[in-house]
């Protein structure tokens, strides 16, 4: 008896094997997790003890100083990565941001919910990629969303002069070993979002063009959307370094312009140093005149807009207490550049730092920035037609690592602003005189 119960206790065994075989499907998720990462930005600064809404400048490479605008900006990334048993891999991204662009020091009543003001609680990108689908390709990966595409950044301006910032989709995949692209982004240009026709006097129009005062009636401003096709190739290994080029062809809805932006960025160590820099030079034309390939609601121009964009910054890691910052940055009208002929700027930038102990670090910022164009761009004429202006800037961070990019750091610093004359002084908002200090503490923190 007992011999006739193997074979069905095996019989049952290899049943039972089957079904759990059976029930193990190819989506079944074998990982899935949520990570938090951020940014915070909290700048405490008085001139003359009133806090200001002024960054002299900075945006427009005038100036490289602690001098953003942000008293209390924080952002947080959140996402949920999930992997699953046939190598199909998703993640959810969203990016919140609180603070951008407020200057005010709000204290507890809660003032800064009332209406008119900047730096209010937005989503800044929420998007899903999908990546290893068979049919596809281990290296294709296909998004759809709001986000950030390809963003890079001035290292001491601070300025983001390469992105696709918009409501789109795209697929990257590997060519060659290199890192492929192709997307499409779109955004609804700046002054049309929410605003409604009007005279020339100011007054709301109806679809018949007669004033009205009836909110029914009101015609909404024809939708200008913006939008970027992208095809960008990252990572070619040539020359010491990494290349990396991109090309937007951009255009408008309701609308004849149209654009085209290309750049090539070059990565590398620090011109032969121990360092890093990225070097880039950008083409743009009509709509991408502005640095060629930083696209989003503000991108806008017509046939006469042209310009090139030259850019350089980087780390030296000079020995074990001496790094120094650096930043060359050149855009220049071709033609015409935001309506002005001729425009040129330029900033020159360095930030010595050194390490007084694992959680001191001192810092010397100095620039120079300098502006010119043709005589009466702007309305501008005689000293306001070119500007030079000069920062100077000491400080002492206080921090938990006193490298370079050490965070969380708090930052006390003086920072002093020189104009050539008293019209350049007005350009970046010098209230009287040609020089005004600023005296500040900045808190920053990235995770």
């Amino acid at each position: 008896m007992k011999h006739k119960l193997v074979p069905v206790a095996a019989a049952l065994l290899t049943a039972l094997a089957s079904h759990n075989v059976a029930a193990e499907s190819a989506t079944d998720i074998v990982t899935d997790g949520w990570t938090v990462n951020g940014y915070a930005s909290m700048n405490y600064r008085l001139v003359e003890g009133e806090t200001t809404d002024n960054e002299y400048g900075k945006p427009d490479y005038m100036t490289a100083g602690t001098h953003g605008h942000s008293t209390n900006q924080v952002e947080f990334i959140i996402k949920k990565h999930t992997e699953h048993r046939n190598g199909v891999w998703s993640d959810f991204v969203v990016r919140s941001e609180y603070g951008n662009g407020n200057t005010f020091a709000y204290s507890s009543p809660g003032s800064q919910k009332q209406d008119h003001f900047d730096g209010q609680f937005e989503i800044k990108e929420t998007y899903v990629e999908i990546g290893g689908i068979s049919f596809l390709g281990e290296d294709t990966s296909v998004w759809g969303g709001q986000r950030f595409l390809n963003r890079s950044a001035g290292l001491l301006s601070g300025e983001f002069w390469k992105q696709s910032s918009g409501v789109g989709a795209g697929i990257q995949t590997k060519l060659g070993g290199n890192t492929a692209g192709f997307a499409v982004v779109s955004a609804d240009a700046d002054g049309t979002i929410g605003q409604y026709q009007k005279d020339e006097d100011g007054n709301f129009i109806d679809s018949d063009g007669n004033i009205t005062n009836d909110d029914s009636k009101r015609v909404p401003v024809e939708r200008k959307t913006l939008t970027s096709i992208d095809l960008y190739y990252y990572g070619v290994q040539a020359l010491g370094g990494s290349f990396d080029f991109d090309l937007k062809f951009m255009s408008q809805a309701n609308s004849d312009d149209d654009g085209i932006g290309a750049s090539i960025t070059y990565n590398r160590d620090y011109y032969g140093l121990d360092g890093w820099t990225q070097t880039a030079i950008a083409y743009g034309k009509g709509i991408a005149q502005n640095r060629g390939v930083n696209f989003g609601s503000w991108s806008g121009g017509d046939d006469n807009a042209e310009s090139l964009f030259i850019t350089s910054y980087g780390v030296l890691n000079i020995s074990d207490n001496w790094q120094m910052g650096s930043e060359i940055t050149y855009i220049g009208a071709l033609d015409e550049l935001w309506g002005a002929e001729d425009l040129e700027r330029m900033l020159i930038a360095v930030r010595p730092s050194y390490k007084v102990n694992d959680n001191l670090r001192l810092e010397m910022t100095a620039s120079y920035g300098y502006e010119n164009g043709k005589d009466g761009y702007w309305g501008r004429e005689g000293d306001a037609v070119k500007s030079e202006i000069y920062n100077f800037e000491l400080a002492a961070p206080l921090t938990v690592n006193a490298d370079y990019f050490g965070r969380p750091q708090i930052k006390p610093y003086v920072s002093h602003i020189m104009a050539d004359d008293r019209a350049s002084a007005e350009r970046v908002g010098i209230r009287s005189g040609d020089s005004e200090t600023i005296v500040g503490v900045h808190t920053e923190i990235w995770f």
